[in-house]
């Protein structure tokens, strides 16, 4: 057993693309090595700005010889009289083996001609060989580059390569046009502390060497020390830290020998709202900010960079990223005043200047058109004139921010300075914290609006998007979606469910579609399709919302699908989580197999399925036996509790009643008095068929039992 170690050396990566390779790595690797039975007993995976590194423990000399049972000819067709023929001749010389070494065998299609041969097992050092190149030159990612004059391409040039098998040199080489890199046993420090090369002696000694080299090679290692060194440097000052985990992830792959240094800022910048000042020192210089208490948001006039420089030199970096911060918060400053210099509603003409898509106009023309669509589902839910007045002004100010200075230079601002300025501007307080809402959730980790104002704006907004680029013809396709409109859909069925909206998102669209056929300039040609689009598009997200965030069954997610998941999103949510806990309990096979049946069989009736009542659609005097009689007794009983299930979607009523509905009808199927549902006489038969239709009915209900899968 040996041990590998593989570092390809480079000029400073993308702190993206370290953690990106080594995924890829993680992947490729142990799966090719596999494949060849070559597993090493560990694999490490190893990367800084500088490099990437691998290393196999335990790695088998080589392959195990293996013996292969290879299959040539047919017998009939290798042997003639007893004789060898050309067939049998040209397969032993194929296989390097004699014609003595043939063997024929009886299969299912025949006689055919066999050999057994043992293939030796290759070398590691000889499978490395091969696959090393393909796991460097492999790696995929975004703006490769070539260097000197080659094809090469890598995110940075490739400067040297390490291979080595415990001691020794594995021969490996990169050429590059010219320039050519070959597999050494010499790696590099870091480029300050250490920049000397380090010579390893060893496979075994890497971890360590580059350590005495002031290298810390494992990114988790890195991310650990980097994290409580924050913790460290905040306590120094009295403050607490604030750590992204994107951030943090961020910087480890920054640095390879991390020193935490705290800076300082002038006070007076911490007049400017606390996100302007966390987005400068976070997104743009990198730096950790620094707040006076864990549940507050209140900063303090400090922070903390990453150095991976000599930390003798902290006080230097620490002015100097001060300076820079400083320069940064003054423009935050300039620009945060300039912008109250008027009120936000004085901004909202320039969104003429603002293009939304080409053929869907400006900015100014989509804010219209959201005002619109928040009036439709004021209507809906049936609001009072001052919420209605509320979010008719949030509808009307929700993107003026997008034309301040501070959310020109800072977009990930918008909403969250459109809610200062409003408040600054003395808007209500409830169309200041709608404008923020309305953009939520903005990613995995968001929350959802809160308030009724930030929801039903944040649902208009979406839904004149939906309905908007729809229109255009830019559906998503496989995993291209450029305006998010997957995400956009999942945020309104989720602001729906998580307020509990009575809305109907059906008639909703279909309005919303019919605003757009009414205004020429957006050009709608085909109305009726884009209804059709609209809402395929609106039931896939209710299945992948369904299954995949709430973990209900496929079978019972189908079960309750249908238009009528749209007209009522909440009721769909609530069918399937009752028929998923229905399942867990054991509940459902108390009725599956009575309603499946009859669904199966009510398919050859031409009961309606909204039927409900056996008045009118079931005839007495056609009902021959006594089990047909109990099943009409049974279905006059069910309806009040349907109904009331109905009404209060209280679905335990109606399993209540079609678990007493069942034993009735497992008689009508197969007990002493059971009957032929497919009768000679037309009358009887649809009787039965009819009997049978409104049981269906009634479990419809709840759901389609003929969609779900017996557990």
């Amino acid at each position: 057993m040996a041990t590998f170690l593989l570092e390809v050396g480079t000029e400073e990566l993308p702190a993206s693309f370290v953690s990106d390779a080594l995924h890829q790595w993680q992947t490729r690797i142990p799966a090719e090595l596999a494949e060849l039975a070559l597993t090493p007993d560990a694999v490490r995976f190893y990367g800084t700005p500088r490099r990437l590194a691998v290393i196999l423990d335990g790695l088998p000399s080589g392959q195990s010889d293996r013996t292969e049972e290879i299959k040539g000819p047919p017998a009939q067709a290798a042997f003639k009289a007893g004789q060898p023929t050309q067939a049998a001749l040209g397969f032993a010389k194929s296989r390097g083996v004699d014609v003595a070494d043939l063997e024929v065998r009886d299969t299912d299609k025949g006689a055919f001609v066999f050999v057994n041969q043992t293939i030796p097992g290759r070398a590691a050092s000889d499978i490395l060989s091969d696959l090393i190149p393909q796991w460097i030159l492999g790696l995929e990612g975004k703006r490769f580059m070539r260097w000197g004059d080659g094809d090469l391409r890598f995110p940075r040039p490739i400067r040297w390569l390490v291979a080595l098998m415990d001691g020794d040199v594995l021969p490996i080489t990169l050429e590059n046009g010219s320039m050519v890199c070959a597999s050494d046993r010499i790696s590099q420090g870091h480029r300050v502390l250490h920049p000397a090369p380090v010579t390893l002696r060893r496979a075994q000694d890497y971890v360590e060497a580059l350590r005495q080299a002031y290298v810390e090679i494992d990114p988790a290692a890195r991310r650990l020390l980097i994290e409580r060194q924050v913790e460290a440097a905040a306590k120094s000052v009295g403050a607490v830290p604030m750590i992204s985990p994107t951030l943090l992830d961020e910087v480890t792959n920054l640095v390879e020998w991390p020193t935490a240094v705290v800076g300082k800022f002038d006070a007076e910048f911490l007049e400017l709202p606390p996100e302007v000042a966390i987005i400068e020192m976070e997104s743009h210089q990198r730096y950790f900010p620094l707040k006076q208490d864990a549940d507050g948001l209140t900063l303090m006039p400090y922070f903390v960079t990453i150095s991976n420089g000599d930390p003798s030199k902290d006080a230097i970096i620490a002015e100097g990223n001060a300076r820079v911060i400083r320069a940064r918060l003054s423009d935050g400053k300039f620009f945060f005043d300039a912008d109250r210099a008027q009120p936000l509603d004085a901004f909202v003409a320039k969104l003429e200047t603002v293009t939304f898509e080409e053929r869907l106009g400006s900015m100014a023309a989509k804010v219209k058109r959201i005002g619109a669509v928040a009036d439709h589902l004021c209507d809906q839910l049936n609001l009072g004139a001052q919420p209605r007045q509320h979010i008719r002004r949030a509808a009307y100010l929700c993107k003026a921010d997008l034309v301040t200075q501070m959310v020109g230079e800072f977009p990930e601002l918008q909403g969250v300075m459109g809610q200062k300025y409003a408040l600054h501007s003395s808007e209500p307080e409830a169309v200041a914290t709608a404008i923020f809402e309305h953009y939520l959730p903005r990613g995995a980790q968001d929350s959802l609006p809160q308030t009724l104002v930030g929801q039903v704006v944040g649902i208009a907004d979406r839904l004149d998007t939906l309905v908007g680029i729809f229109s255009t013809g830019q559906l998503p396709t496989g995993s291209s979606d450029p305006f998010a409109l997957r995400r956009a859909a999942n945020a309104v069925l989720n602001i729906i469910w998580a307020a509990g909206l009575p809305l109907n998102l059906a008639r909703l669209l279909d309005t919303v579609v019919s605003d757009f056929v009414q205004d020429p300039s957006l050009g709608v040609n085909d109305p009726e399709a884009l209804r059709t689009q609209l809402h395929d598009f609106f039931l896939q997200r209710v299945q992948t919302l369904l299954q995949d965030e709430m973990g209900i069954d496929y079978d019972l997610v189908n079960a309750v699908l249908s238009e009528r998941a749209l007209a009522d999103p909440l009721d769909v949510k609530d069918r399937a989580l009752f028929l998923q806990a229905m399942r867990r309990s054991g509940r459902m096979d108390k009725v599956y197999e009575t309603v499946n049946r009859a669904t199966r069989l009510a398919a050859q009736g031409t009961l309606d399925t909204q039927v409900l009542d056996p008045a009118g659609v079931i005839a007495p005097a056609a009902l021959e036996a006594k089990s047909e009689q109990a099943f009409l007794a049974a279905l006059q009983t069910l309806v009040p509790q349907t109904q009331a299930a109905q009404a209060s979607r209280d679905y335990d009523q109606l399993v209540a009643g079609l678990e007493q509905v069942a034993p009735v009808v497992s008689d009508f199927f197969d007990g002493p008095d059971s009957v032929l549902v497919m009768a000679d006489d037309p009358a009887v038969r649809q009787n039965r068929l009819n009997l049978l239709g409104l049981l269906r009915n009634h479990a419809l209900v709840l759901g389609d039992f003929g969609a779900i899968v017996k557990g």
